[in-house]
């Protein structure tokens, strides 16, 4: 894996929960805030990290619910993570507009976020945060039947026996993920379990559904209100697990709702690709935020 860049732990209050957020670098370096994706922590980050040529203060939260911070009380809706980003940005970068990178469930939330508040980010990179699945009116009543059945369930996560088992479904799920790799993430991946064996560091009511279906047209409207240059990187894989879309008409529309987008693909990857070629992604964020325009930091290369 190589040589690996510590980290520290801070743990901070926002929105009447307190957040578990990583951070790496000295804290006088440009900032670099990096958003997590869905049943992920920020330790996910730290090959991408390990693997970045300049010095920065990188900045991971774990979002609510996930990794080391609390669980809300009352289940998880976007609008939440909109709110904690935007907490999390006057916290650490009052006075200056952001350089922002989000993963999946990250890079949408982000995305979304770039439109809502234009002002407070520099520039934005999704990787592999394209959206939600567009769903019919005429879905949501069985839709909110079943959201509500879930809220009469216990939620729950098995249980697994040890954490090389929990390495080893990090693998099942990526196949380019070393050995060494998923050892490292495994313990940051799961915690030990009351009755025994390892649970995943997450509340498990994240896999409930949200009340609200994802209403595309909203999402595109505030993607047209981003003002910021925005670089969206996905890997070369096929589609695996919804993550992507269905036809290239429907990535080719989401596309025009974003002014001046650029777009790369990363060849040897797929949803992962943070996990799968850390350097390239890297070398992409870091070439990126540098180009004229985009709020250069000082001290990248």
């Amino acid at each position: 894996m190589g040589p690996v860049r510590p980290s520290r732990s801070r743990f901070v209050a926002l929105r009447e929960l307190t957040l578990h957020v990583r951070e790496w670098g000295d804290d006088s370096a440009p900032q670099l805030f990096l958003l997590h994706g869905w049943m992920d922590v920020s330790a996910s980050f730290q090959f991408l990290v390990d693997a970045l040529a300049g010095d920065w203060h990188v900045i991971a939260p774990d979002w609510r619910g996930f990794g080391l911070s609390d669980h809300a009380a009352h289940g998880y809706e976007f609008p939440d993570y909109f709110a904690d980003l935007d907490a999390l940005l006057d916290l650490y970068s009052p006075g200056a507009p952001a350089h922002v990178v989000g993963h999946s469930m990250g890079g949408n939330v982000l995305m979304a976020y770039a439109g809502v508040r234009p002002d407070r980010l520099a520039a934005a990179i999704s990787l592999e945060g394209f959206g939600g699945h567009r769903y019919g009116a005429e879905r949501a009543p069985r839709h909110l039947a079943r959201w509500l059945d879930q809220q009469r369930e216990r939620a729950a996560f098995r249980p697994y026996a040890s954490l090389d088992e929990v390495a080893q479904r990090l693998r099942a799920n990526n196949a380019r993920l070393s050995a060494e790799r998923a050892a490292f993430l495994a313990p940051h991946w799961a915690r030990p379990a009351a009755g025994g064996g390892f649970v995943l560091r997450a509340d498990p009511r994240h896999r409930q559904l949200h009340a609200q279906q994802t209403r595309l047209d909203e999402v595109f409207a505030c993607w047209r209100q981003i003002t910021c240059p925005v670089l969206w990187v996905m890997g070369s894989d096929p589609a695996k697990q919804g993550f992507r879309l269905d036809t290239a008409g429907q990535f080719e529309e989401r596309r025009s709702h974003v002014r001046g987008l650029r777009l790369e693909t990363l060849a040897e990857c797929g949803h992962m690709l943070h996990h799968d070629q850390p350097a390239a992604v890297a070398a992409l964020i870091e070439a990126f935020f540098a180009a004229p325009g985009h709020g250069a930091p000082a001290h990248t290369p």
